[in-house]
């Protein structure tokens, strides 16, 4: 790729997770949302991924931190679940503009539901709908084609399934002419960044797409096969032990600088990813700060990736 496709430095924010640091003043929640500060020459983007599910927790954080909403340029919904949504109204409005960009997949707003223990609602609630998304001035971007926020930013798009041991993690269903069917979450997109001299940062919001199916996406639709980091959920929370030794193994056969994953992770695949990758893997948590440049003398894995809180 042109070196001019290529970010200069990126500097990622976990403004939520379902952990927060030691004596840390933030504030956890089920859920997930990151800030993305991406500069390609003279370009500079700040990008949100997802909302998490409580928007008091996340402003608190938000302000703590020392960001303004204002200055926040787009969002990125990953996918439907309201752990991830809920409450993007309330942040547009915190945000203040008009036609304000807000990326998801077609297929975001579609009834989703759970029936383990019970029948419920799960994807996005009805407060977030897109009428009042637009409402709150945002401006909607539904494509499942990778959608670019500046060159070296982009969306995946959907992702290819092509694993034969990565599923969607949980029992979802969706309504379809009436009935009642499974749903394959064909709306979970991640956000790669390619960074000049360190190669691709890979952002999830839950990897219902499998995260190798993600990775090995990701790395096929830049032609990079070093990768930073990979930051995020990755939903194996319940999945077999089967599944996360094939998991880790796919990975571990990647050149990869940094694994942090949380959310809905789990503690069996994180402890397995720490024995894989040793000082590579790093449990997320609310608060941590990634930030990756092409001038940093040390690698991501080394003293580029800083934390507070």
């Amino acid at each position: 790729m042109n070196s001019s496709g290529l970010l200069s430095s990126l500097k990622v924010t976990v403004l939520a997770e379902d952990s927060v640091q030691y004596e840390s003043p933030l504030l956890g929640q089920h859920g997930i949302s990151f800030l993305l500060e991406a500069k390609n020459r003279d370009l500079c983007k700040r990008v949100l991924v997802d909302v998490g599910q409580n928007p008091t927790a996340l402003l608190h954080n938000i302000r703590l931190l020392g960001i303004s909403p204002a200055t926040v340029d787009a969002l990125l919904l990953t996918h439907c679940h309201y752990d991830h949504t809920q409450g993007t109204v309330e942040v547009l409005k915190a945000i203040g503009k008009k036609s304000f960009a807000v990326v998801a997949h077609p297929d975001t707003f579609r009834p989703h539901y759970v029936k383990d223990p019970y029948l419920r609602h799960v994807g996005v609630m009805p407060e977030d709908s897109r009428p009042k998304i637009e409402e709150a001035g945002g401006f909607l971007f539904m494509t499942t084609d990778p959608f670019p926020f500046l060159p070296g930013l982009v969306t995946t798009g959907e992702v290819p399934r092509k694993t034969d041991f990565e599923e969607v993690g949980i029992a979802l269903f969706t309504l379809v002419e009436g009935r009642m069917e499974q749903d394959g979450m064909k709306d979970d997109i991640s956000l790669v960044a390619q960074v000049k001299d360190k190669g691709l940062v890979i952002v999830t919001g839950c990897s219902h797409a499998g995260i190798v199916n993600i990775v090995r996406h990701s790395v096929e639709m830049t032609g990079e096969k070093r990768i930073a980091a990979i930051l995020g959920g990755f939903h194996l929370l319940a999945a077999s032990e089967q599944r996360i030794g094939r998991t880790v193994e796919a990975l571990s056969r990647f050149d990869i600088g940094l694994i942090s994953a949380g959310h809905c992770t789990g503690f069996r695949a994180q402890t397995a990813l720490y024995q894989a990758f040793k000082e590579r893997f790093k449990p997320l948590q609310t608060g941590m700060v990634f930030e990756i440049e092409r001038t940093c003398r040390k690698d991501v894995h080394g003293g580029c990736c800083s934390q507070h809180g």
